[in-house]
């Protein structure tokens, strides 16, 4: 959890700073034209990925016979899908009306040969819980796709500094693993072993594709309706919510999904891991989508520039999605490793139909607030069905699990609504303003916390512990050696 913590925050840390500097040397026109595409790349990914990786995670037992038939099966794949993309490019750029986007289209899809060759090397590291090697490598992958970005966008590049930073990020990871890891692909093929896999790999696959097809729906209908800029605000909104209201979760079920998969037998033990990591997951993730829903205007100007002003809008009303966003992957997981992959599918073809109606009617309604309005909806909506799932299948009933977060929901609610209100009493400068909201609002959360020490809170601290032992060992062994000498 360490290492996956690790990270998370310093690849966050590093996608925060890439934020700031390339906001200042990009437009919303760049961040609009990689955004159009996005949709295109992720289903591409998924054929890719095909819930295979899920799968030899949840095979208790994968065999190199199961490793080399999903190699090879995504290596054609890949050729395939990539082959379908560049002769759809010119379709797609038509319809967008930009014709830049079609060799942005044909050079970034390169980027599926590289998935293909790199999932059972990746799939591997995350069998053996070996997440200190892949902290390391995306902490130096980041920082290297970063440098490289940033010159680019100075010399003028434009989106294709994005579509390099997209590729860097894609490849140097594969190559690292390819030598680090041992295995090596024979030269076999089993159609027992791919029917094996694909009767649960088949519904992630769906599964996973409906999801994608559900989050990127927007941005395909924003693409369409409205122009390039406004799309990159929307792109940029959305991105900082995501990173906010994921990153917690994100670091969580990175482990505890082959954990889970460990202890599927297990109900008991199983319920009461989810219930550790929801109420865990909430205390820190629920307080910092509010402040960032009070400050949001002070932060854009400040990280970004008044160029994205724009975005501040969206972005507030991205963050009442980000508080369900935050919960829903920690209960989508532990039904995954329990092996209800068809169940997964059929609830989750009812999830995005639901998300693309609100989705759709908000536009037509609204414009773009409608759209926003309709993401939030489809937020909360998904995750109601995630933790009705988790009743059913596991036994921790979904009003228990609403009971267990309501009083971090309750305290941080009523925290920001005070802070709001007095932040209408007083007269202050934008940044004043801003800081003056984050001060109260992390008092009165911070207070109560230590007053009434909610299970929550004591969760949170059990977790935390162990990093800051780990910290203080290695200081406590530094004095020593000092002293020694």
């Amino acid at each position: 959890m360490v290492w996956s913590a690790l990270q998370r925050y310093s690849t966050m840390l590093i996608q925060f700073v890439s934020g700031i500097i390339l906001a200042r040397l990009l437009t919303p026109y760049d961040y609009g034209c990689i955004g159009m595409l996005m949709i295109f790349m992720l289903l591409a990914e998924s054929f890719i990925d095909g819930g295979f990786g899920s799968a030899l995670i949840q095979k208790k037992n994968p065999t190199q016979t199961d490793y080399s038939t999903i190699f090879f099966w995504n290596m054609g794949l890949s050729g395939v899908l990539y082959a379908v993309l560049f002769l759809s490019a010119p379709a797609i750029s038509r319809f967008y009306g930009i014709p830049l986007l079609s060799d942005i289209l044909r050079v970034q899809g390169l980027v599926l040969f590289i998935y293909g060759f790199n999932i059972v090397q990746r799939n591997q590291l995350q069998k053996q819980l070996n997440f200190k090697l892949l902290s390391i490598v995306t902490i130096l992958t980041s920082l290297t796709a970063l440098t490289v970005t940033i010159i680019m966008a100075y010399k003028g590049f434009g989106v294709w500094a994005l579509v390099a930073q997209n590729m860097l990020t894609a490849a140097i990871p594969a190559i690292v693993f390819w030598f680090y890891v041992k295995w090596r692909p024979q030269w076999v093929f089993s159609w027992q072993s791919f029917r094996e896999l694909f009767s649960f790999g088949f519904y992630m696959f769906l599964t996973h594709l409906l999801n994608q097809f559900g989050q990127q729906i927007q941005g395909l209908l924003i693409g369409r309706f409205y122009n390039a800029s406004t799309m990159g605000y929307y792109s940029k909104a959305n991105s900082t919510e995501r990173l906010a209201s994921t990153s917690i979760s994100k670091v969580m079920t990175q482990v505890t999904y082959p954990l889970y998969a460990e202890i599927q037998d297990d109900k008991v033990a199983l319920g009461n891991m989810i219930k550790k990591i929801t109420m865990t997951v909430s205390y820190v993730t629920f307080p910092l989508m509010f402040i960032l829903l009070l400050c949001a205007k002070p932060l854009f100007i400040l990280l970004y520039s008044d160029r994205w002003v724009d975005s501040v809008p969206y972005f507030q009303v991205l963050c009442f999605a980000g508080l369900a966003y935050s919960l829903q992957s920690v209960n989508y997981q532990s039904v995954a490793a329990i092996g209800k992959s068809k169940t997964m599918f059929v609830w989750t073809f009812v999830k995005r139909a639901v998300g693309i109606a609100f989705v759709v009617a908000g536009l037509l309604l609204d414009g773009m607030r409608g759209l926003l309005i309709g993401m939030v909806l489809n937020a909360w909506f998904s995750y109601f069905v995630n933790i009705w799932l988790v009743s059913k299948h596991i036994g921790y009933s979904w009003q228990r699990q609403l009971l267990d977060i309501m009083p971090v929901f309750i305290t941080s609610l009523s925290a920001a609504a005070l802070t709001y209100f007095l932040g209408r009493l007083c007269s202050l400068s934008l940044y004043a303003d801003g800081a003056m909201k984050f001060v109260v609002f992390m008092v009165l959360y911070v207070g109560w916390s230590v007053l009434f020490r909610p299970d929550a809170y004591q969760y949170f601290c059990v977790a935390v512990k162990p990093f800051f032992k780990k910290i203080k060992g290695k200081m406590n062994k530094g004095k020593k050696n000092k002293q020694k000498e």
